[in-house]
């Protein structure tokens, strides 16, 4: 083998094609760090980033965020009301909120008024770059631990490929940009996949395995403390470990035990808060049932209609089966949109030589499916940056094999001698193919970002960040009160103030606004953006429904701008009787942004340049 495919090869040839891949990296950092940049795009990122403020504090893991559901769990465990100006979270894994909380500390992020967006033309939060270039530099870590992986498995060439089909996905690099922590998942799971393998070469040679096979399992347990939803993957990797590994049943007990152990804390403050080892996520399942997750959130009584659902073995079988179906159907975006990757299952048929890679696709697919299957049952939307995607951490992997397999049919085709184009066309096709999405954007994406500059638009709709992180704040008080929102993880991220989800229903809006007052705090005011209208309700009910009692207050806006402002004072919440209570309780309306977010409180806000 040459130098120029053996790993540190130093010929010149090598050192160009080096040289170019970190130019073309570097430069896709500034693209999407710097000329695309908006803001954090995702919910649960938005909830981790100021999780993770609270951490920066010394606040532990407390949030500003409260789940309806979570204020009954934690009655149902204590029977008495949890302090709100201290709720700890039990919905997010705690690995990359601390990440989060040691950055911020670091960079000063505990301090709002040191990031206050005070000037009318910046529309980017600068602590949202902060946070998206944490996940940039995992990523390129990531890319890094594969390049090494895929290089003692495959060689040099398909390595080299599969990283760069990594730094060409789009959708790796819209995950950047959300906030959640997926690209802190692919680099810990990439370590535990570098492990595992060398665990499976020393099985082969009949070597001791047992010091990898700890060392992964150190990483799968640092999996599962950045989601909760990549346990299943683990326990995929325990039944191969304790059927296939020596000695049998201890080295996949040894597996179990770490993630046990490594879990146990969290585990234990979950019981101790909520009652539930699971905590708040627990409840997430039934966003694979009937209910929605937003709905089983909103609901501070979920005791009723909602855990009817669990015992529905028919819902559960049946949107199981369905979710299913369309994790299938999507497979090829939630890998990247990289042509090769789904070809790994093509690559299950091929008799690989060397035992170890036979061996290893065994691994991934049985890790793959137990990933997929929690999926299933605990819901994954259409979206190929949903928090519960897991499939894009087995892209890279995946890919290589892909390629491996696509490179044994090239290879068997008759090409002229000494044409090196032709004989490897086969990566040329697969990169430009897989490339299509982000090379299509980036043209225009410059073209757009230079013009605009600094007043680019943040992610509008639904977040316009200036208006929540100097009017909002400004016109509330920070150790009394408390907003209801639809938006809640905004409120709390971009405004630093504690928000309730907004119920679902009256009776419980008015049971929460007396929890506030039982507890000395006040309850300001209500919130409301274009996420409760972003499906344009106006021309379907079917968002709202009998059940969205709010639906005048989330129309409110809408009604004011599709009629011109002819629906009259008071608006549309004025002309529902079942909400004059509220209404009254809280008269007035602040148009953060025109028609769109609207802050409907006790007292006037002031006056204030938007």
């Amino acid at each position: 083998m040459s130098s120029s495919t053996k790993v540190g090869g130093m010929d010149t040839a090598v050192l160009v094609r080096r040289l170019l891949f970190f130019v073309l990296l570097f430069g896709l950092v500034w693209f999407y760090l710097v000329v695309t940049f908006r803001g954090l795009t995702a919910p649960h990122g938005m909830e981790q980033a100021q999780i993770g403020r609270e951490i920066a504090r010394g606040n532990n893991s407390t949030t500003k965020v409260i789940r309806p559901a979570a204020i009954w769990q934690a009655q149902q465990n204590e029977n008495e009301s949890p302090d709100l100006d201290t709720l700890y979270d039990t919905y997010h894994s705690p690995l990359n909120p601390f990440l989060y909380g040691f950055v911020l500390k670091m960079v000063g992020g505990d301090d709002f008024d040191k990031f206050q967006m005070a000037e009318d033309n910046r529309t980017v939060y600068r602590l949202d770059r902060v946070i998206a270039a944490i996940s940039v530099i995992l990523f390129l870590i990531s890319i890094g631990v594969n390049y090494l992986l895929i290089s003692r498995i495959f060689d040099v060439r398909i390595a080299g490929v599969t990283a760069l089909l990594m730094a060409l996905s789009d959708l790796m690099w819209n995950f950047t940009q959300t906030g959640l922590p997926q690209m802190l998942m692919l680099l810990l799971f990439s370590c535990a996949l570098f492990f595992i393998y060398r665990a499976l070469e020393a099985s082969v040679e009949n070597r001791a395995a047992i010091g990898s096979i700890v060392v992964a399992a150190i990483f799968l347990a640092l999996l599962a403390l950045s989601h909760w939803l990549t346990i299943w993957i683990t326990l995929g990797f325990v039944l191969y470990a304790a059927f296939f590994f020596r000695p049998k049943g201890l080295s996949g007990m040894i597996v179990l035990g770490i993630l046990v152990l490594f879990s146990f804390y969290f585990m234990g403050k979950n019981m101790e808060w909520t009652g539930n080892p699971g905590g708040t996520a627990f409840l997430t399942l039934y966003g694979g049932l009937a209910e929605s997750e937003e709905n089983i959130m909103r609901t501070s009584d979920p005791s009723g209609e909602t855990y009817r659902v669990l015992y529905n073995l028919n819902s559960l079988l049946l949107n199981t089966a369905s979710n299913i179906l369309k994790q299938t159907n999507l497979l090829y975006n939630n890998l990247g949109s990289i042509i090769v990757a789904p070809m790994f299952f093509f690559a299950l048929l091929h008799p690989f030589k060397r035992e170890s890679i036979a061996r290893f696709r065994w691994i991934i697919l049985l890790m793959w499916i137990m990933g997929a299957m929690g999926m299933a049952i605990f819901g994954l939307s259409r979206s190929s940056t949903d928090p519960n995607q897991l499939h894009i951490i087995f892209a890279p992997i995946m890919s290589a094999y892909g390629l491996a397999f696509v490179s044994i049919l090239w290879s068997r085709l008759e090409f002229p001698v000494g044409s090196a184009l032709m004989r490897y066309g086969h990566f040329v096709i697969v990169v430009l193919v897989s490339a299509g999405p982000l090379m299509l954007s980036i043209p225009n994406e410059i073209r757009t970002g230079i013009i605009v500059g600094e007043t680019k638009r943040p992610v509008w709709p639904p977040y316009w960040p200036s208006a929540l992180s100097r009017t909002l704040h400004d016109a509330t008080d920070g150790e009394k009160d408390i907003i209801f929102s639809d938006q809640p993880w905004a409120v709390a991220w971009y405004a630093d103030r504690r928000s309730i989800w907004l119920p679902r229903k009256i009776k419980e809006l008015e049971a929460m606004e007396k929890l506030v007052q039982e507890q000395k705090l006040n309850p300001a005011g209500i919130l409301v953006s274009p996420v409760s209208f972003q499906n344009n309700p106006l021309y379907g009910i079917a968002p709202f429904g009998s059940k969205e009692e709010f639906a005048a207050y989330m129309l409110h806006g809408t009604a004011i701008a599709a009629t011109n402002g002819g629906i009259g004072q008071g608006g549309l919440r004025s002309r529902t009787p079942s909400l004059s209570e509220v209404t009254s309780r809280y008269p007035h309306e602040r148009h953060l942004y025109p028609t769109r977010i609207i802050y409907f409180s006790k007292k006037p806000v002031v006056n204030q340049t938007q």
